[in-house]
């Protein structure tokens, strides 16, 4: 039997297995190490793919379902619920059971050992302001975990395990500020490490400070979506009564990766159609119809979140929407994104500071700031961070692998 740290995530998960050699991550899908928190359910075959499996299989035009992003249903009241694939309801709960099965089962394959302890990953907090609601859904992970066969779950702060891994590499003491900014949430601890620390059983007292959002890179894509794409579907068009413009809430949901899927009915298809003969550009709903009618949501999403990567190293970039329509593109900036990001990109400059005060410390108090997920490579989110405590080091951090890592250090701690 042999203990793991599981970083199951918003947009891409872990696996990392401690044995009597050491810690190592698996590869958990050909040569990567990284899995994308994806599932595509084949109406056809009636068998699941995972990861970029499932995406592959999604963008082929394959008849079936394509869920991501499915984490963010914890702390609400989805987890409870059931959606319909193909003919049949199945609960939320299963269906992030089918993902984490499915990455143990990988692992013991590849290392041939069974995984039986398992050290959960989980944002400082699911659900913002609301304990009960918070330990619902590490209640519900916890239960999820154990009908996937472990039989010990036990979990650790994501910031926290990003630490453990910093840690590693470090050699002498340092307080850093931790910045795990993901797909669903963004949080922020600030530990005392170093190697005298690392052996330490208890490591309670070097946690001076731990804070978190759900705030998240899913958040930047539906923001950037609304500002530069949803627009050429009709968002914020004017209806031919005056002062009157399409509602809202259509465009919201088909920018929200968890609530694609809920567009994709006939009731809602037939609003659409309503709204065009209200409509003083109909062609533009038009595209909203196509995209609803071929299932094309998720693929839109993508685009997007193409572009909002691109815009972390290119002033301008061209989002691709002839899917939808030929020659269509929505051209967008990295200044238009950082507009359309302004608000939580300022939640997160404040958490920063709560941190520092959290913790009781100024801010050229910090030796270092340790970057890790995939939305830190964002221009405006890495300013609000860094600006609030300028004189520290910056180190980078494995975007989508120091989490794993940290929590597999910890698996070996705790379980020996």
């Amino acid at each position: 039997m042999t203990a793991c740290g599981l970083d199951f995530g918003t947009s891409n998960s872990t696996l990392g297995i401690a044995g009597p050699e050491g810690t190592r991550m698996i590869a958990l899908e050909g040569r990567h190490e990284t899995l994308p928190s994806a599932i595509f359910f084949d109406f056809e075959t009636h068998h699941p793919a995972f990861g970029r499996a499932a995406i592959n299989a999604y963008v082929a035009g394959g008849e079936g379902r394509l869920m991501r992003s499915i984490k963010s249903v914890l702390g609400t009241s989805l987890i409870d619920e059931e959606t319909l694939l193909g003919r049949r309801r199945v609960g939320f709960r299963e269906v992030i059971g089918l993902v984490i099965r499915h990455i143990k089962a990988t692992a013991e394959a590849a290392t041939g050992v069974e995984l039986t302890r398992v050290v959960h990953g989980r944002p400082v907090h699911f659900v913002d302001g609301d304990a009960a609601a918070d330990a619902r859904a590490e209640d519900a992970l916890a239960d999820i975990a154990r009908a996937s066969g472990f039989s010990d779950v036990s979990f650790q702060y994501e910031p926290i395990a990003a630490a453990l891994a910093y840690e590693a590499q470090v050699t002498r003491e340092e307080i850093a500020l931790i910045a795990d900014i993901g797909g669903g949430t963004s949080d922020f601890s600030i530990v005392r490490i170093g190697p005298d620390h690392a052996a330490k059983p208890d490591r309670a007292g070097d946690i001076l400070a731990n804070e978190g959002l759900r705030i998240g890179g899913t958040d930047f894509d539906r923001l950037l979506s609304l500002e530069a794409v949803m627009p050429h579907l009709g968002y914020r068009s004017p209806l031919l009564r005056d002062g009157l413009l399409t509602p809202n809430h259509l465009f919201v949901d088909l920018a929200t990766w968890a609530k694609i899927n809920f567009l994709y009915t006939p009731g809602v298809l037939a609003d659409v159609r309503r709204l065009m003969r209200e409509a003083r550009r109909p062609e533009l709903l038009e595209r909203l119809a196509i995209v609803l009618e071929q299932h094309l949501g998720h693929a839109l999403a993508m685009r997007v979140e193409e572009g909002k990567i691109a815009l972390s190293d290119h002033e301008r970039v061209e989002i691709d929407l002839a899917l939808v329509e030929a020659g269509l593109t929505a051209p967008t900036t990295r200044e238009r994104l950082g507009v359309a990001v302004a608000d939580p990109v300022q939640r997160l400059a404040t958490q920063t500071r709560d941190c520092l005060t959290q913790a009781g410390l100024r801010a050229d108090q910090v030796d270092a700031v340790f970057l890790t997920g995939g939305s830190t490579l964002l221009p405006a989110v890495r300013g609000a961070i860094i600006g609030a405590m300028p004189g520290a080091r910056i180190v980078e951090g494995d975007k989508f692998g120091a989490v794993g890592l940290g929590l597999t250090i910890e698996a070996k701690r705790r379980y020996g």
